[in-house]
């Protein structure tokens, strides 16, 4: 099945429809507050969570090996990561330890996203050809080969309600696909690379488009129509700082658990917020150094960011209250759209009608290079930030009490291994 992205309106699934349709945040039991992300610290720290290169780097010779793409499971038990050094490792959340190391020499690795099932995962390849595998964590062995795409993958999107999953590549495709069969089911032909998102309904998802910015959403049952919602991420403010204006290039889309709204990440240094029913832009995230601002250390900021090395440095709290996100300089920063109520409710606020501009609530150093993957757990209060190393973050109350835990246990346990029970 084949369709061209056309610009067309469509009849799209009612507002209220999908607003009932929308399923509660997976959410934490520990609220997420200002003052609990402030509180964060690094309970645990993966030194060597990448293996080096051959040699070190010197002059103008490639960086370090960073990990590209963190994965957590439905149950936030544990957690996945893919890496330049072609392995992906499996952690355990609550111990805050390694579980097994896997690797994929021949095909290389990366987006390594879970199934609905703790012990599987799709991950994307980097040699050999462009095909998305299936692996199972417990045996070692693949389960299932998805090919079809011609270049580089640069996205994997699970749905959130069944075992269908989206893809998308350099080759201008998005491909629709199920894990129990290798045969593409859907395809969408597109003039340039796209990425992908679903809503947490799994009824809707958006197709991002950059050189000019769009974003097109689609009926997830109905890929043989046109998308019923088109909308050109048109920033004004970027006008008045270069002539001509450096049009942002989309690097991640992410629905908000609720449901209302739309989070456009971008290689350069301002991220968007969207209205998810009709693209109303509502917000621009300033105040972070981007991804694509030189890829070493000390290469010199490009003027034209373009798509590499981000896409998986941001990402919304499970509750939508915060964004968080990652930046070139190693600092992660939080963003509290609840304190913005006027700008987030979909009313335009601002100077000569202009968007809000929304700076950081909340920043930390993080790494010591570029923070090139963030994610929240989904069920435990505790995030996940990943670059050269890997760190898991917890509120410095939880800490103490793991401290108090742990000394206990270490009587009784000779691993004297890290737990992170207390992070509900």
């Amino acid at each position: 099945m084949s369709t061209s992205f056309s610009y067309q309106k469509q009849p799209s699934p009612s507002k209220d429809a999908r607003s009932s349709q929308q399923r509660g945040p997976p959410g934490t039991p520990l609220p997420i507050t200002p003052a609990s992300i402030s509180r964060l610290r690094p309970a645990r720290v993966f030194q060597k969570a990448v293996e080096p290169g051959p040699s070190e780097p010197s002059g103008g010779g490639p960086g370090p090996r960073m990990i590209t793409s963190l994965s957590f499971d439905n149950t936030g038990e544990f957690l996945v990561t893919a890496a330049e050094d072609e392995a992906f490792k499996l952690y355990n959340c609550r111990q805050g330890k390694l579980v097994k190391p896997l690797y994929s020499k021949k095909y290389g690795v990366d987006l390594a996203t879970f199934t609905h099932k703790n012990s599987n995962i799709l991950h994307a390849s980097t040699k050999e050809d462009n095909t998305v595998r299936y692996h199972s964590l417990y045996d070692n062995r693949y389960l299932q080969y998805f090919k079809g795409h011609k270049k580089r993958v640069i996205c994997i999107e699970m749905s959130p309600v069944d075992d269908t999953f989206l893809t998308s590549s350099l080759d201008k495709t998005v491909r629709l696909w199920d894990l129990r069969s290798p045969t593409c089911r859907g395809l969408l032909n597109v003039p340039r690379a796209p990425i992908v998102a679903y809503d947490n309904t799994g009824v809707i998802f958006a197709v991002a488009l950059s050189s000019p910015p769009r974003i097109a959403l689609y009926d997830a049952v109905a890929w043989d129509t046109e998308p019923f919602l088109n909308v050109e991420l048109n920033d004004t403010q970027l006008a008045k700082r270069a002539f001509p204006p450096r049009v942002p290039v989309i690097t991640s889309l992410q629905f908000s658990s609720n449901g209302k709204w739309l989070l456009v990440g971008t290689a350069g240094d301002t991220h968007y917020v969207l209205d998810s029913f009709n693209g109303d832009l509502l917000a621009r995230l300033e105040g972070h150094v981007g991804l694509e601002r030189g890829k070493l250390p000390k290469a010199p900021q490009s003027m034209t960011p373009g798509r590499g090395i981000s896409g998986q440095e941001i990402t919304f709290t499970p509750d939508s209250k915060f964004v968080l996100a990652g930046s070139h300089t190693g600092r992660w920063h939080a963003w509290d759209l609840t304190s913005k109520e006027e700008t987030m409710s979909g009313q335009l606020v601002g100077k000569e009608n202009e968007v809000r501009t929304l700076m950081p609530n909340v920043g930390f150093d993080g790494h010591a290079g570029p923070l090139r993957c963030l994610r929240w757990n989904p069920r435990f209060g505790m995030m996940a930030t990943a670059g050269e190393e890997l760190a898991f973050w917890l509120p410095e109350k939880k800490m103490d009490m793991q401290r108090e835990r742990r000394d206990g246990e270490r009587e009784r346990r000779p691993s004297g291994d890290i737990k992170m029970s207390d992070a509900r």
